[in-house]
């Protein structure tokens, strides 16, 4: 099925809503290209209590940590972080098909599996600087869980991290990842830690709210 005729169907299905919502800019700015109407932003939220820089660091590893988390496969282009020449100590928190191959490819690198809940932000409090290599995902919620542990991130510059990231001095974005990954050892961690705090679940909750609470307005008042 092309893409269009895929849009046209949606466009119509959702010209009768209030609000359709959005967790990104560069979503909102897609759907409006297609003719979307009544789009508006809900962005995600991440548990500022659960990650946050003053858990107990569990990695002694050679500093500094860069640290990636997600599933293990070929679409998330982790190897273009394995396969960056960087100091100290790479390592993957996540389980998928491409795990054996990297593994074999990378002894030096730590795999450390499938972690969650706590397990998960330990680890990343215990890092230095979080590497997200993917070229594909619209909005990885790993960044704010970084973000909200005191970790800057080092990416590419495409969608998802842009969106993420922004203008704000929490990452840094470059064709060139290992340029990124230095860079964004350099920045503060409490900036990184005062960004992930406007994105925290209260402020997502409220937004959907405040989108719900708008579509049921009257027609005339709907932009």
């Amino acid at each position: 099925v092309p893409v269009w005729a895929g849009y046209t169907v949606f466009r119509e299905f959702h010209k009768y809503s209030g609000r359709v919502m959005v967790a990104t800019p560069s979503m909102r700015d897609e759907l409006a290209a297609r003719g979307f109407k009544n789009i508006a932003p809900w962005s995600r939220g991440v548990d500022t209590s659960l990650f946050t820089p003053l858990r107990q660091p569990v990695l002694d590893l050679p500093r500094p940590i860069s640290l990636y988390v997600g599933r293990v496969s070929v679409e998330k282009n982790i190897e273009a972080f394995l396969a960056t020449d960087l100091p100290g100590s790479k390592v993957v928190v996540g389980e998928g098909p491409a795990r054996a191959a990297l593994e074999a490819r990378f002894p030096a690198v730590h795999f450390l599996g499938l972690r969650e809940g706590a397990a998960l932000a330990d680890v990343y409090a215990s890092a230095d600087v979080f590497v997200f290599p993917s070229l594909t995902d619209t909005f990885g919620i790993v960044l704010l869980e970084a973000l909200a542990s005191g970790l800057p991130i080092a990416a590419f510059p495409v969608t998802g991290p842009l969106d993420v990231v922004g203008n704000a001095p929490v990452g840094v974005l470059d064709v060139d990842l290992r340029k990124a990954v230095l860079g964004a050892l350099t920045l503060s961690r409490e900036a990184c830690r005062a960004e992930a705090l406007r994105h925290g679940w209260r402020g997502s909750a409220t937004e959907f709210i405040g989108n719900v609470r708008a579509s049921m307005a009257p027609p005339a008042a709907i932009a």
